[in-house]
This record gives structure tokens, sequence and C-alpha cells, in this order.
């Protein structure tokens, strides 16, 4: 049975956004090639008809995520970003949230083009953000500071309560009048 170009288009679309929700969810190496496939409805044979590698999705899986945070940020004030950023809606997410938190250590583990990607999108972000009166320090000190809090908590036993604390602890400071003198 053909395959119309439009159902192509739309089949490695869905794998994208599918890849791209399940690495931020469990990591490059705890998703395989056949369960990416299955969960995006689609057939482990034809994983390589769209894609040179795991690898080349990933890239592709990345830029969607960062996509998809750039539109979800257009316009939004800084500290409602941050407010946001450091909830425990977004902490526990993982597959919807951030890529730079979920897949950061994954990425610097990959190969330099996609350790490129990954600072492409970190830049993605920072050009949202930059519309604000902030300087491209600040927002990068910013950054750094929201990715370190969220990893620590998701990384933290819900049950001890430092998770929360981490949150809130580094919420309240970033979002304190004095936190951009830092």
């Amino acid at each position: 049975m053909k395959v119309s170009k439009e159902q192509v288009r739309e089949n490695r679309v869905r794998v994208v956004e599918t890849a791209s929700a399940l690495f931020r969810q469990r990591g490059y190496d705890g998703v395989g090639v056949a369960e990416l496939m299955s969960a995006a409805g689609l057939t482990h044979g034809g994983f390589y008809k769209h894609f040179g590698s795991k690898e080349d999705l990933l890239a592709e899986a990345m830029t969607c995520g960062f996509v998809q945070s750039a539109e979800k940020t257009e316009g939004v004030s800084r500290d409602a970003f941050i407010a946001y950023y450091l909830s425990r809606q977004h902490r526990d997410d993982m597959g919807k949230g951030c890529v730079m938190s979920a897949l950061g250590t994954d990425a610097a583990r990959q190969s330099e083009s996609i350790r490129e990607t990954f600072a492409a999108g970190i830049e993605r972000q920072i050009a949202v953000l930059e519309s604000e009166n902030v300087t491209r320090e600040e927002l990068l000190t910013t950054i750094a500071q929201l990715v370190g809090a969220l990893m620590l908590s998701r990384a933290c036993p819900e049950s001890s309560g430092l998770a929360d604390e981490i949150l809130e602890v580094s919420r309240a400071r970033l979002l304190s009048p004095d936190s951009s003198k830092d």
C-alpha cells in the first residue's frame, strides 16, 4: 500500500514529537527505537525510512522540544516564567517540560552535532526571553539557576521534602527584588 507524501510527513512529525516527549521523560538511553515507533503508532521497520540514526532523531526531538518551550514562553514575563519553571507541575511533567533540564546530561555525552543542536536551543530560549530589559549575562545566570534547581529537585525522592524545598527556595530567591544583583 502506497503512503502519500503528506502521510509520510505527518508520520515523521508524530515520531519526532513522540521522541521529544519520551526522551525528556526517560532519557536518550531509556528509549529504544522499537518502543518509540510503537508509541508513535508505527512499525519499527519504518524508522530508517525517516532517520539515518537514533542520534539524528535525538537532534530533531531536542529541536522540537526547544521550539515548544519557546512557544510557551513567548511574551511571558520573567517572574511568570520563573514561577512556572520552578513549580511542581513542571518538575513532575518531564515529558512536556524543559529540554535543558531533562536532556542536558544526555546531550553532554553525545556528539558535537548534538551539543551544537542543544546550544542552538539554549540560544533560542535566550532570544525569546531577551525581549525584556534583561542582559544576556542575567539571562544566562537565571537559566543556569533554573535548570540546576529543577534537575536537583527531580533527582530527590519526593518523600524527603527536599525536592519541594529546592523549588521553593530557588523560586523565592530568583523572584526576590535583589536577585538581579547577584
